[in-house]
Parts: C-alpha cells; structure tokens; sequence
C-alpha cells in the first residue's frame, strides 16, 4: 500500500481538519503516509515502528525529508514509549492508519493511548482508519496478521469505552467492497500485486473522492 498515494493523501484529507501541532504516528512503516504528514509541518512528529526492518527503512526516508518539523522513530511498539511520548510532548494528535486491527488487544491499546493523548480540552485527538466489516476478512487480512475488520459501531463502541469522545465517524472507499469480495473472499487470494494498487490508485481512487466528497456512502470496505 505505500504505492497506494493518492489512496493516502485522501485519507489524510480527512484527518487534516483534526491534526494538531505534535503529532504521533503508530505504525509509521517505511513511512509513505508519514511523509504526507510532515508537508503539514507540525511542531513534533515521532513516528513509532516496531518491524526491525520497515524502521530502516523509515530512517532512510525520514532522513532524506527536507523539513522544519522534529522528527523521530522509535523501534516499538506504542505501550513501549507511551509514556515517554506523554512526558515529553504530550502530544495532541495519534493517528493508526491500517494499524489497530493488527493488535490483538485493541482496547488495551485504545486505553493507553487515552492515557497519552493530551485531553479533549486541549485539543487532544486520536485518528484512526482501519478495514471494515467482517464478512470481508479473507486469505490476505489473515496473511497480512489482521485479527478482525471493524463495523463502525464496533469501533465506535471500543473508542468509547477507552473514554473518547467520537467526533466524527465514516465508512470509507465504498468502490473497494465488489473487488476486494471477489478477490480475497470467492477466489481466496493472499496477495496484493504492485500493479493491482497503482492501477486502482490511479483510475478509482479519484473517482471514488469526488463521488463520497458529496454523497457519504452507508457502507463502505474500510472505516475512519
């Protein structure tokens, strides 16, 4: 999904309203979305990483950004450096994009991060993207490590029950449910080709935005 641009920059159109000044990525991966982020030239941006491998990576890239904001990773997982993050910077802005279903507490994680965030006072938001619906889980959600795919009432229900506050709520990219069935429920696929994305990227992904920029579609093949 780091091919995935144009997929990401209209997630980060919907988090934009919501992004504060030191920001906290989770999951930053090689940092493709991380990177859209920094344009936004926050204060702070510490991106945390726990796969040895993508947190090279994700040096790399961090390493050739030309920007004012500080930036840096860590080799974690969030409950590893919370606390860190809360004494430090205290940050008012967590975002998960195609992260917290890959935890298998996600209510743990959900309360530590209440714990981190700075309060709703201060402008403190949690923003997070995740895949939808459960009769969508296949060979890859299973092969890529997802432990479920959220409804939004589900996630919903969770972050409130860590004691957030739900100020906005969305399924998202619609388009992607008839492909994604057929692909990974019928014919049981575990992969996702390079090809694939950067075509769907470049040709729906457009099309997709201009059409839930005016019409908000009731279901959708993630949720944010």
């Amino acid at each position: 999904m780091s091919l995935a641009v144009n997929y990401h920059r209209w997630i980060l159109e919907i988090f934009e309203p919501y992004l504060g000044r030191w920001i906290v990525e989770v999951g930053a991966g090689t940092g493709s979305f991380s990177e859209l982020v920094s344009k936004h030239k926050p204060e702070a941006l510490s991106l945390v990483e726990p796969s040895e491998e993508m947190h090279g990576m994700l040096n790399e890239r961090v390493g050739r950004l030309d920007s004012p904001t500080q930036i840096e990773t860590y080799n974690t997982v969030f409950a590893g450096v919370a606390e860190r993050l809360k004494a430090t910077q205290r940050p008012d802005s967590i975002i998960y994009v195609n992260v917290l279903e890959h935890i298998l507490d996600d209510e743990a994680e959900l309360a530590t991060v209440h714990r981190t965030v700075r309060t709703v006072s201060s402008g403190g938001k949690v923003l997070i993207f995740v895949p939808a619906l459960p009769w969508l889980y296949g060979k890859l959600d299973e092969h890529i490590g997802h432990h479920r795919r959220y409804t939004k009432s589900e996630l919903e229900g969770k972050c409130r029950y860590a004691g957030f506050k739900i100020v906005e709520c969305r399924y998202f990219n619609i388009a992607g449910i008839v492909p994604w069935w057929l692909k990974y429920r019928l014919f049981k696929s575990s992969t996702m080709e390079p090809l694939t994305v950067k075509t769907y990227d470049k040709y729906v992904v457009p099309a997709s935005r201009a059409i839930e920029l005016v019409i908000r579609p009731p279901i959708g093949k993630t949720c944010c």
